[in-house]
Protein backbone atom coordinates (compact mmCIF):
# COMPACT_ATOMS: atom_id res chain seq x y z
CA UNK A 1 0.00 0.00 0.00
CA UNK A 2 1.42 3.31 -1.21
CA UNK A 3 -0.66 5.56 1.92
CA UNK A 4 1.48 7.05 4.58
CA UNK A 5 -0.07 6.14 7.11
CA UNK A 6 -1.56 2.84 5.63
CA UNK A 7 -5.00 3.22 5.37
CA UNK A 8 -6.64 3.78 2.08
CA UNK A 9 -7.69 7.58 1.70
CA UNK A 10 -11.24 8.40 3.00
CA UNK A 11 -13.07 11.50 1.27
CA UNK A 12 -15.99 11.71 2.78
CA UNK A 13 -15.47 15.32 3.78
CA UNK A 14 -14.10 15.83 0.13
CA UNK A 15 -16.89 18.26 -0.81
CA UNK A 16 -16.88 20.37 2.41
CA UNK A 17 -13.02 20.35 2.53
CA UNK A 18 -13.33 22.06 -1.21
CA UNK A 19 -16.08 24.11 -1.17
CA UNK A 20 -15.74 27.46 -3.15
CA UNK A 21 -12.42 26.45 -4.67
CA UNK A 22 -12.24 25.42 -8.71
CA UNK A 23 -12.43 21.40 -7.93
CA UNK A 24 -16.26 22.18 -6.73
CA UNK A 25 -16.65 24.75 -9.04
CA UNK A 26 -15.69 21.89 -11.74
CA UNK A 27 -18.13 19.73 -10.23
CA UNK A 28 -14.94 16.97 -9.40
CA UNK A 29 -15.72 14.47 -6.85
CA UNK A 30 -13.92 11.23 -5.47
CA UNK A 31 -14.87 8.03 -6.31
CA UNK A 32 -12.49 5.50 -4.86
CA UNK A 33 -9.19 4.66 -3.22
CA UNK A 34 -7.31 1.51 -3.72
CA UNK A 35 -4.21 -0.08 -2.47
CA UNK A 36 -2.41 2.01 -5.09
CA UNK A 37 -4.44 4.29 -6.88
CA UNK A 38 -6.82 7.14 -6.37
CA UNK A 39 -10.37 7.79 -8.49
CA UNK A 40 -12.14 10.76 -8.70
CA UNK A 41 -14.82 11.67 -11.80
CA UNK A 42 -15.64 15.15 -13.19
CA UNK A 43 -19.08 16.12 -15.16
CA UNK A 44 -18.76 17.31 -18.66
CA UNK A 45 -21.39 19.82 -18.71
CA UNK A 46 -21.64 23.70 -19.19
CA UNK A 47 -18.83 24.25 -16.38
CA UNK A 48 -16.21 22.00 -18.63
CA UNK A 49 -16.70 21.99 -22.58
CA UNK A 50 -15.39 24.46 -24.81
CA UNK A 51 -17.56 26.33 -27.49
CA UNK A 52 -17.70 23.17 -29.38
CA UNK A 53 -19.72 21.82 -26.90
CA UNK A 54 -16.11 19.14 -26.09
CA UNK A 55 -14.34 18.79 -22.67
CA UNK A 56 -11.93 21.40 -22.72
CA UNK A 57 -8.40 20.21 -22.54
CA UNK A 58 -8.14 23.06 -19.65
CA UNK A 59 -10.82 21.13 -17.41
CA UNK A 60 -8.88 17.67 -17.92
CA UNK A 61 -5.91 19.26 -17.03
CA UNK A 62 -7.58 20.81 -13.87
CA UNK A 63 -8.56 17.45 -13.21
CA UNK A 64 -5.35 15.72 -13.60
CA UNK A 65 -3.68 18.38 -11.07
CA UNK A 66 -6.49 17.61 -8.79
CA UNK A 67 -6.17 13.93 -8.74
CA UNK A 68 -2.61 14.22 -8.63
CA UNK A 69 -2.04 16.73 -6.06
CA UNK A 70 -4.54 14.97 -3.43
CA UNK A 71 -2.87 11.57 -4.35
CA UNK A 72 0.74 12.95 -3.64
CA UNK A 73 -0.29 14.53 -0.87
CA UNK A 74 -1.49 11.20 0.97
CA UNK A 75 1.53 9.92 0.52
CA UNK A 76 3.50 12.19 3.15
CA UNK A 77 3.29 13.17 6.27
CA UNK A 78 1.43 16.09 6.05
CA UNK A 79 2.45 17.73 9.76
CA UNK A 80 6.16 17.34 7.99
CA UNK A 81 6.06 18.18 4.11
CA UNK A 82 3.88 19.65 2.04
CA UNK A 83 3.40 18.78 -1.94
CA UNK A 84 2.36 21.32 -4.84
CA UNK A 85 2.71 20.68 -8.52
CA UNK A 86 5.80 20.71 -10.59
CA UNK A 87 4.76 19.94 -14.39
CA UNK A 88 2.04 18.36 -15.70
CA UNK A 89 1.64 17.11 -19.22
CA UNK A 90 -1.58 15.62 -21.09
CA UNK A 91 -1.96 14.24 -24.19
CA UNK A 92 -6.08 14.88 -25.09
CA UNK A 93 -6.71 11.38 -27.01
CA UNK A 94 -10.62 11.51 -27.63
CA UNK A 95 -13.44 14.11 -27.12
CA UNK A 96 -15.98 13.91 -24.57
CA UNK A 97 -19.16 15.43 -24.88
CA UNK A 98 -21.56 14.45 -21.69
CA UNK A 99 -21.84 12.52 -19.21
CA UNK A 100 -18.75 11.72 -16.67
CA UNK A 101 -14.96 11.15 -16.93
CA UNK A 102 -13.03 9.46 -14.48
CA UNK A 103 -9.18 9.66 -13.49
CA UNK A 104 -7.09 7.31 -12.23
CA UNK A 105 -3.88 8.42 -10.51
CA UNK A 106 -1.03 5.91 -10.27
CA UNK A 107 2.21 6.21 -9.15
CA UNK A 108 5.25 6.07 -10.91
CA UNK A 109 8.04 7.43 -8.86
CA UNK A 110 7.55 8.21 -4.55
CA UNK A 111 10.61 9.33 -4.25
CA UNK A 112 11.58 11.67 -1.36
CA UNK A 113 11.59 14.84 -3.17
CA UNK A 114 9.64 13.95 -5.70
CA UNK A 115 6.71 11.75 -6.69
CA UNK A 116 5.76 11.30 -10.84
CA UNK A 117 2.08 10.19 -10.97
CA UNK A 118 0.17 8.50 -14.16
CA UNK A 119 -3.65 10.02 -14.63
CA UNK A 120 -5.70 8.23 -17.19
CA UNK A 121 -9.07 10.25 -17.85
CA UNK A 122 -11.68 7.76 -19.37
CA UNK A 123 -15.21 8.32 -20.74
CA UNK A 124 -18.53 6.30 -19.00
CA UNK A 125 -17.47 3.45 -21.49
CA UNK A 126 -14.14 3.23 -20.21
CA UNK A 127 -12.15 4.74 -23.62
CA UNK A 128 -9.44 7.13 -23.05
CA UNK A 129 -9.98 10.41 -23.20
CA UNK A 130 -6.78 11.75 -21.82
CA UNK A 131 -3.20 10.69 -20.88
CA UNK A 132 -1.19 12.96 -18.22
CA UNK A 133 1.74 12.50 -16.83
CA UNK A 134 2.14 14.81 -12.90
CA UNK A 135 5.05 15.80 -10.76
CA UNK A 136 4.59 16.74 -7.49
CA UNK A 137 7.41 18.02 -4.97
CA UNK A 138 7.35 17.46 -1.70
CA UNK A 139 9.10 20.12 0.40
CA UNK A 140 9.77 19.93 3.79
CA UNK A 141 7.33 22.02 6.39
CA UNK A 142 9.76 24.64 9.04
CA UNK A 143 9.92 22.37 11.86
CA UNK A 144 8.38 24.55 15.02
CA UNK A 145 11.29 24.64 17.97
CA UNK A 146 10.18 24.52 21.71
CA UNK A 147 11.46 28.04 23.29
CA UNK A 148 13.75 26.97 26.49
CA UNK A 149 12.24 29.06 29.21
CA UNK A 150 15.72 29.96 29.93
CA UNK A 151 16.16 31.28 26.86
Amino acid sequence: MIWHDGQRPDYGKFAAANADSMISWLGMEFVEAGDDFLRMRMPVDHRTVQPMKRLHGGASVALAETIGSMAAGRCVDLERFTVVGAEINANHLRPAFSGWVYATARPISLGSRLHVWSIEIADEAGKLVCISRFTAAVIPLPQQHEKRADA
